[in-house]
């Protein structure tokens, strides 16, 4: 209960609410232990270029379909991509290889997504520069690895850094846990784009390159059966209920609205594990969900059940930026 309102405070208002204030020395404290595990770490860089997806701000922004949408636009361009992932939720502690068919439980929900639906290698491990030692050994075939949300992960080094928002920006623009910053917005100027998905945050620094990227909704397919597809017409008067556990529920919440459906809401947090029971609420109508959610409801619900793809759409502008920063890029 306590990390819902905190969060509501922090994405109420572009300022510090006072009900926040008892919580600034915990933010500071938290400044400078991130200061000191910085400048403490020692960079190991891979023998292949390393483009880091991640965010400065805690939750979902969009960064597995802009890391999905690279990997394709890159292979298009004659690159040979791999993943490198934490796994935030599974329980991988060592680097191992993500596949189609693993449990979530173990390499966690975003990375199983991402290896059913890149074609790419996908490893997974808390230390992601040992992953992308690990991926590079059993592929060497792959000529640049995308890490999936390392901003932060300064252990292994990086040739570009893409930070992502959402339209909820930076919030009131306070560290964790006063606002949802993992790190100042000062932070921006050392990366090398601001990805928005959608309306960007007017704090965000001008002199950085910015790109819009807008989440394109598919077609529904069945939980389960992803040959089984179904418009949203044929939904459309059903008693339907929407469940989200990503960083911005409402966000697919606002996707199905514009699409027509009028559902009832169950938000979830982000990376929830879900049970039988905290899908019993549909047993009597259809349930839609995100793909995230997807891979790890597949089993537990009683009843009908559809998954909305989302295709993240962006200026081809960005892969050349991509390209062009690491051309010529030497030899670890």
């Amino acid at each position: 209960m306590f990390a819902r309102w905190l969060q509501r405070q922090w994405f109420a208002q572009r300022r510090l609410m006072p009900a926040l204030w008892f919580l600034l020395p915990l933010a500071a404290l938290f400044f400078l232990l991130a200061c000191l595990k910085r400048w403490l770490t020692r960079p190991q860089r891979l023998l292949v270029p390393v483009v880091v997806v991640g965010n400065i701000t805690v939750g979902g922004a969009g960064k597995t379909p802009l890391t999905l949408w690279l990997a394709e636009r890159l292979r298009e361009k004659g690159r040979r991509p791999g993943i490198v992932s934490r796994g935030y939720g599974g329980s991988a502690v060592v680097p191992r290889p993500v596949d189609g068919d693993d449990s979530p439980a173990e390499v966690g929900d975003e990375p199983l997504l991402l290896a059913r639906r890149s074609g790419v290698p996908v490893w997974v491990g808390r230390d992601r520069a040992a992953a992308g030692r690990a991926l590079l050994a059993a592929h060497p075939e792959v000529d640049l690895v995308l890490c999936d949300d390392g901003l932060q992960h300064h252990r292994l080094a990086r040739d570009v850094e893409l930070a992502v928002f959402d339209d909820r920006g930076a919030g009131n623009g306070g560290l964790l846990p006063v606002g949802p910053l993992r790190e100042p917005l000062a932070r921006l100027r050392t990366v090398d784009a601001v990805i928005c998905n959608g309306a960007a945050d007017p704090r965000l620094p001008a002199a950085v390159k910015r790109f819009d990227m807008r989440l394109q909704a598919g077609v529904f397919y069945r939980l389960g059966h992803p040959q089984q597809t179904c418009p949203p017409a044929q939904l459309a008067g059903r008693h339907l209920h929407a469940l989200a556990g990503i960083g911005d529920p409402e966000r697919f919440f606002r996707t199905l609205e514009a699409l027509g459906l009028t559902f009832s809401r169950h938000p979830f947090p982000d990376h929830h594990a879900y049970t039988a029971a905290d899908l019993a609420f549909a047993a009597a109508g259809v349930l839609l969900m995100t793909e995230k959610d997807a891979v790890k409801c597949a089993g537990l619900t009683v009843g009908e059940a559809w998954v909305l793809p989302v295709e993240a759409e962006l200026s081809p502008a960005l892969v050349e930026l991509i390209l062009e920063k690491i051309r010529g890029r030497p030899l670890a």
